[in-house]
């Protein structure tokens, strides 16, 4: 029994890098206008320009925020030892949300410069994780507990986003109600330079950490007799937490219930073992958002659905489903 789940948690973790593979290669490809492969081969404009200055930055974008949303969904549901744990749940996407409206509206200047949103969006995010960890450390406050007051934080973020979208101008308000809906687009390739060496290292760090994850979800109490330090690898995972869900927020906006969908699937194939269930989950999730992406821009083509609508459309009944059956 023993070496079958062995196999078959290889199988998907195999399964899962493929995945990511190919929707990479094949979803530049797909799009909902046609495109003359014939002038693609001959690199001739404007089919060539198309796929290479739009499709495939837009592709790699999808490939690593997925990614970072549901590396980060895992972690966090191991630090809470909750399914239910998510970067959306916790609060730390609207915050991370709030922080980049409040750069957009009240920065002087192109506000939707890449660096100041993307510094924004990380503070907010990391106000939020270290209050988070706070109450998880100074209270001992149960998952369940942290999980309301991130549903609480939710709610008082997203009204402050509310009343800066109404103080903001026109030109910026309009700036506003496009980011917050959340969607991969195309962007140069030195910001997708910039937001690999900053995810990279942490997706090494969380794939490095997952025997520790695995002695954390059994409790606090059973980590610490085997020697894990419990309150440096909360902080430091709700840190990396931050860093993924700032820096991809700051970029594609607030993209919803990635990091919820992803890792629980996994987590029913594979199992709890976060030696397979974390890389799964992060090229799982790559693959994902990809695929989400490449739907959203061809459904109702040449009118695109903002990638944050389809993944909640997908989410919000899962979520439901989810509670249900617990």
């Amino acid at each position: 029994m023993a070496a079958d789940l062995r196999q078959r948690a290889r199988r998907v973790l195999f399964l899962s890098v493929l995945a990511a593979v190919v929707t990479a290669i094949i979803c530049p490809f797909v799009g909902g206008s046609g495109m003359d492969y014939g002038n693609l081969l001959r690199r001739e404009a404007p089919d060539w320009n198309i796929f290479v200055n739009l499709r495939v930055p837009r592709t790699l974008l999808a490939l690593l925020t997925g990614a970072a949303l549901s590396g980060a969904g895992a972690l966090f549901q191991a630090l809470l030892r909750d399914a239910l744990a998510t970067p959306s749940s916790l609060g730390v996407s609207s915050a991370a949300s709030l922080g980049a409206v409040t750069a957009i509206a009240f920065y002087p200047g192109d506000a939707a410069g890449f660096p100041v949103v993307w510094v924004a969006a990380l503070a907010g995010a990391a106000v939020v994780i270290a209050f988070v960890a706070a109450l998880g450390q100074l209270r001992r406050f149960t998952s369940f507990t942290l999980l309301l007051t991130g549903i609480a934080v939710n709610g008082i973020c997203m009204s402050l986003v509310l009343l800066f979208h109404n103080l903001a101008g026109i030109t910026k308000s309009f700036q506003i109600t496009h980011w917050l809906l959340g969607g991969v687009d195309a962007v140069e390739y030195p910001v997708l330079a910039i937001l690999a060496l900053v995810i990279v290292p942490v997706f090494i760090w969380l794939l490095r950490l997952s025997r520790v994850l695995n002695v954390i979800s059994f409790g606090d109490a059973w980590a610490i007799g085997r020697g894990v330090d419990t309150r440096r690898i909360t902080w430091q995972g709700f840190a990396a937490g931050a860093i993924l869900v700032g820096s991809t927020t700051a970029i594609t906006g607030p993209i919803a219930f990635v990091g919820l969908i992803v890792p629980h699937l996994l987590r029913r194939v594979v199992g709890p073992d976060y030696r397979v269930l974390m890389p799964a989950s992060i090229f799982g999730g790559g693959a994902f958002l990809v695929i989400c992406d490449t739907i959203s821009r061809s459904v109702l083509a040449p009118m695109e659905i903002p990638v944050g609508v389809t993944t909640a459309l997908l989410g919000g009944p899962f979520f439901v489903w989810l509670l249900w059956s617990r």
